[in-house]
């Protein structure tokens, strides 16, 4: 390693000095002894060939230097490494260096849950990015963790064969593409945008596992090194005990030191799982909110709305929905004290208690992730790399109000406890909008998008122009500068959905999308322009005037069945372009 060493040196002084030596030779007809003395310096770095062998035969030296040999390819070599000497010194006026991009993703939390948009639970790093950069305050996903996922790599609401992952987009615009965290795709979604197909170096799991080793010594679901199984005891982790949020930016982050190594800008994608159940965080983090929930998600519901109102993440004529179950009947099991709502005054001080710990389980989890994207920007910052970095921040979908207990005698936190959270703190996450995940309605669809890019998006600023997951493809494209191919591993690419965002993120207005959809099947919307229509459980169609109603108050339908009409038959032309087809591909 120590010789490896000294000849990188050597061959750094080489190209800082060769240009001098060979205007030298030819300005003084190949004085070689000048030359030798001034490349004595540089040979004398390296003992084998340095002193030894000028201690040891200069007679040899000698005859050498002055050879033909030596001449006829002294200069060949010396014009040569000339030749790339300058060409490295001068690089063209119009070069522009194309940015790194960092894309953080989290799961199943409500817009109201983070600090930047009216939250209590400290998450100063993704404020951060948020006080310096751009916050949208309407922004669609695909109200599931699957659905999501597939629009958000791809730019397209369904597809198929054809779909053209973002780290393709990146790979091909010469970046080195490093992801860790979850992934989950629907079916749609080919094989070859994988994670091991995609990504230069990876480690993910499927879907949903525990955050902390269970006592049984196996994850539920296992984890994925570059596309292999990886055992949990060689999972790689700097804090015991191993927590996911933790592990999963401790390989980022050292795939991130190893790409600063090259000249290649970087493509980060780092889909936390945080909060998803089953709510388990370190107890020092749930020991920061223990108590803070005593007062109830009532009261902290009109709390969040006003601190939301002050900070401008809503529409000025936004009210706040009435307090509200979850209406879902497709996902059950259906136990009324996790999906119905009641007022916190009517509980006993023991229940008050128990869902103070869960819901501070809750916060501590995304505080944890947030401390984790504290992480990734301290070591952006200390390499010099964060002001050539996009970095862009959203969530999945809304809170989930799902009971999940597998392990009902056993509170949630620990490594042998698996809860999940109720839709009474669930609708206080999606303050101020009406229902959860898989939903349509803007509880389920609308979540945080925040975009930081110092020197190119105003700090502190706000939109209100909608975007949608599937615009993010198109805004890589118009940032990296590259082109959407014309096919991919075989198979002509689909074309995109969505619309670059990239006017925006510069201040400007963009043509808007002729529509957004989300929503699982049953209770999907479509919005077109001011207007949206939604559904519940597979019923008729609601319509809402999305623009002066943004918390879907009052229906439409009834009052105006030519608006309802033209909408419903919108939607139904392009119904069938967003039914999964495929060839579809095995999940893991």
């Amino acid at each position: 390693m120590v010789i490896i060493f000294k000849q990188q040196r050597i061959l750094r002084l080489i190209m800082q000095n060769i240009p001098t030596f060979y205007s030298q030779m030819i300005s003084f007809r190949l004085d070689i002894y000048r030359c030798l003395l001034k490349m004595k310096n540089i040979w004398e770095m390296f003992p084998l060939l340095g002193r030894g062998l000028f201690a040891k035969i200069p007679k040899i030296w000698c005859d050498f230097l002055h050879s033909p040999i030596f001449v006829k390819h002294w200069l060949i070599i010396a014009l040569l490494i000339t030749s790339c000497a300058e060409k490295k010194a001068k690089k063209p006026e119009n070069t522009i260096q194309k940015p790194n991009i960092v894309l953080i993703m989290a799961d199943d939390i409500g817009i109201s849950d983070i600090g930047a948009y009216g939250s209590e639970i400290k998450t100063p790093n993704i404020d951060f990015l948020a006080d310096k950069g751009l916050r949208f305050t309407t922004f669609y996903n695909m109200a599931k963790c699957n659905p999501t996922r597939s629009s958000l790599l791809t730019g397209l609401y369904s597809g198929g064969n054809g779909a053209v992952h973002l780290a393709q987009l990146t790979k091909n615009a010469g970046y080195t593409n490093i992801m860790s965290g979850k992934e989950h795709f629907d079916n749609w979604v080919p094989d070859y945008c994988k994670a091991e197909n995609v990504f230069d170096k990876s480690f993910y799991f499927w879907a949903t596992t525990e955050y902390f080793l269970p006592p049984s010594g196996s994850f539920e679901r296992p984890f994925y090194l570059d596309g292999k199984q990886i055992a949990p005891e060689a999972i790689e982790h700097r804090q015991k005990p191993m927590y996911k949020t933790d592990f999963i930016t401790d390989y980022a982050l050292d795939w991130l030191e190893d790409s600063f190594q090259e000249d290649n800008p970087f493509f980060l994608y780092l889909p936390y799982h945080s909060a998803h159940y089953p709510l388990q965080a370190r107890p020092e983090d749930i020991e920061k909110y223990r108590g803070k929930y005593l007062k109830g998600w009532d009261a902290l519901r009109q709390e969040r709305f006003q601190k939301m109102q002050q900070l401008a993440v809503l529409p000025k004529n936004t009210e706040l929905s009435p307090p509200e179950g979850n209406l879902n009947t497709s996902r059950g099991p259906l136990v009324p004290s996790y999906t119905d709502y009641y007022p916190w005054e009517g509980l006993t001080d023991s229940q008050k208690d128990s869902l103070d710990l869960e819901m501070s389980v809750y916060a501590a989890m995304i505080d944890r992730m947030d401390q984790n994207i504290g992480r990734v920007l301290d070591k952006l910052k200390e390499s010099g790399k964060l002001e050539n970095t996009l970095v862009l921040f959203l969530i999945d979908n809304g809170s989930c109000p799902f009971y999940t207990n597998k392990i009902e005698d056993v509170q949630p936190g620990p490594a042998n406890s698996y809860w999940s959270l109720r839709s009474t703190w669930a609708n206080l996450g999606n303050t101020p909008y009406r229902q959860f995940k898989q939903c349509g309605h803007e509880g389920g669809s609308h979540t945080p998008f925040i975009a930081y890019w110092p020197g190119k998006i105003a700090p502190n600023s706000f939109t209100h122009q909608p975007g949608h997951v599937v615009d993010i493809a198109p805004t890589f494209l118009d940032i990296i500068g590259t082109s959407y191919p014309d096919s991919i591993n075989g198979y002509a690419s689909l074309p995109l959905h969505g619309k670059s965002l990239l006017p925006v993120f510069k201040g400007e207005r963009r043509i808007e999308p002729d529509y957004f959809v989300s929503g699982l099947d049953k209770f999907r919307m479509f919005r077109s322009g001011d207007y949206k229509i939604v559904r519940l459980n597979g019923s008729d169609w609601e319509l809402y005037n999305i623009k002066e109603d943004p918390t879907e108050l009052h229906n439409l339908a009834a009052n105006s069945p030519e608006r309802l009409d033209e909408m419903t038959k919108r939607y139904a032309r392009i119904e069938p372009g967003l039914q999964q087809i495929g060839p579809t591909s095995s999940n893991k």
